[in-house]
């Protein structure tokens, strides 16, 4: 796991590694500031770098080397799909009419409808990844990793249907109506149950402070001060870049303000208000940017058919890339799993929101989450760059080979230039665009780590309007801090701090898989019984 704010910082919620260069974002210009940084990162380095060599540790893997925490979130929705008779298949259509609120009447319990919900998840997880994360993928990968890229898609759906289902089940409902939910709730009450004695207690409650903590820290990191750097960094890109008029301290501190003062007005209103702007704000982002990825397919449709083909031939070939077929399945799902999050114990928070008497109608819905964020878009992404075949791409392919053979290290691969240079084969200027589409997904993805941060620091701190306002001050404080300095290593701490508690969380996940067959077995049979009616929408 690289630390230096020089090279490659991974972003598990945006889902890719995105290059953080100094040539490109100055970060702080002033010797103080510049000091600052230094002194905070010199503090977190030894750190960071531990934990993410434990972490991000790579096993020898037929020749090349793999991530174990990537295996070990993949052979949990391999070992699901098998004990739920690959429920995310059987239940896609009824997921799809359960979203559309065609079972669940207005007045049950929760804050927000399924459609909010999934929207809220979404927000945290569709961003940055299937922007810059897929370009590096069919990079490196070749276009076949998309292949392995939509197989990751499709485990992740059970798994997410698996905390989620877990995260309505032992959510705590307050007396002012509010809802918190996540795995710092079904770990502690769920050991518990399922473990006889003082050890279940003891084990469930260490496991959901550890938990809690993470999520505070990473909400604060990776959720926020690294989606503040990115959007401004991107921002500077294309407006001259070292001789843009935002290279000063000040304009980043402006931007910083207002960013802070955006993402304020939506948290300060609660999970309510977040899941109306993420509810208009997502299917908005995903709307436009498949719009534009099918404007590209379509200015070169002739060589669609071909594309197909290098993308399933390269899966078991691979041909060309870096790493041969073994690179395109490691590629494929690495960046899949950065991407929509399943396993990591994020999404069950604002899924715990829901209006639902019945915990597995919300496991159903989360199960559309890494359809949508990896199996569509990621797909289009992928698909767009292979078709369009930029020059960009062919020469970063190259460049890649060449290193490989000779023995050198990769070069890095900017996956936001690779994806532009698709756009811009037939939308010239797309550079604009994509600038607001990196802002529009920070933005989204900080509202939602907001709420995930928070629901951290009440659980841990207490639930009162005060301890609520004092996280929301802190956090949107930090937006601020993101936007001018840039704590490398406090990034990647945070970051490998995020995928620690993946291994906690799918422990949890194994040992409370009964209570969610109990649930689904539930819900399923009122429906077939019609205890459960069809309700009326207008």
């Amino acid at each position: 796991m690289p630390t230096s704010t020089h090279s490659v910082i991974t972003s598990h919620s945006d889902g890719a590694p995105l290059v953080l260069a100094q040539e490109d974002v100055e970060g702080a210009q002033s010797e103080l500031l510049r000091n600052v940084e230094e002194a905070i990162d010199s503090v977190f380095a030894p750190v960071a770098e531990g934990l993410g060599n434990f972490v991000f540790y790579e096993l020898p893997f037929f020749g090349t080397t793999f991530p174990w925490i990537v295996g070990w979130l993949v052979v949990a929705g391999l070992i699901f799909s098998f004990y739920f008779g690959f429920i995310q298949f059987r239940a896609f259509k009824l997921a799809t009419e359960v979203v559309r609120g065609k079972y669940t009447r207005d007045d049950e319990p929760g804050e927000i409808t399924h459609f909010q919900a999934l929207s809220s998840a979404l927000s945290g997880t569709v961003g940055l990844g299937n922007i810059a994360g897929v370009g590096v993928a069919v990079t490196i990968g070749g276009a076949g990793a998309t292949v392995w890229m939509i197989l990751v898609g499709l485990l992740g759906m059970v798994t997410k249907f698996v905390e989620c289902t877990l995260g309505v089940k032992y959510r705590e409902i307050h007396e002012d109506g509010t809802v918190s939910g996540g795995p710092m709730h079904y770990l502690r009450k769920g050991f518990a149950e399922r473990i006889p004695g003082n050890a279940g207690k003891i084990l469930g409650t260490g496991l959901a402070g550890l938990v809690a903590v993470g999520i505070l820290l990473f909400g604060i990191g990776g959720g926020n001060m690294f989606q503040a750097n990115q959007s401004m960094a991107q921002l500077r890109r294309v407006t001259g870049g070292e001789d843009s008029p935002l290279t000063n301290d000040g304009a980043g501190l402006v931007f910083g303000i207002i960013l802070a003062l955006i993402v304020g007005a939506v948290i300060w209103g609660g999970i309510k208000s977040i899941g109306r702007v993420t509810s208009r704000l997502v299917p908005s982002m995903a709307i436009i940017y498949i719009i534009a990825c099918l404007i590209v397919i379509l200015f070169n449709i002739p060589q669609v058919p071909a594309a197909v083909g290098e993308m399933i031939s390269g899966a078991f070939t691979g041909e060309g890339v870096v790493g041969g077929v073994i690179g395109a399945i490691i590629q494929g799902l690495r960046r899949a799993t950065f991407s929509n999050e399943a396993g990591l114990g994020s999404a069950p928070i604002a899924h715990s929101a829901v209006k639902t008497n019945y915990p597995a109608t919300e496991g159903l819905v989360a199960l559309l989450e890494p359809f949508i964020d990896t199996v569509v878009v990621c797909t289009m992404t992928a698909l767009t760059i292979t078709i369009a075949s930029s020059q960009y791409w062919n020469d970063s392919k190259e460049a890649l080979l060449a290193a490989d053979a000779a023995g050198e290290d990769a070069p890095n691969i900017p996956g936001v230039e690779v994806t532009s240079s698709a756009f811009e084969t037939a939308l010239p200027g797309f550079q604009y665009v994509l600038a607001i589409a990196v802002l529009l997904f920070a933005i989204s993805t900080m509202i939602t780590w907001a709420y995930y941060g928070q629901k951290a620091w009440t659980f841990l701190f207490g639930k009162s309007n005060t301890s609520e306002n004092a996280y929301r001050f802190v956090f949107c404080a930090f937006i601020i801090v993101g936007s001018v300095v840039q704590f490398g290593d406090v990034l990647a701490f945070t970051d490998a701090v995020m995928f620690l508690l993946a291994l906690f969380n799918v422990i949890g996940l194994y040992l409370l898989a009964p209570v969610v067959k109990r649930e689904l077995k539930l819900y399923l049979g009122g429906l077939k019984s019609g205890d459960i009616e069809e309700v009326e929408r207008v």
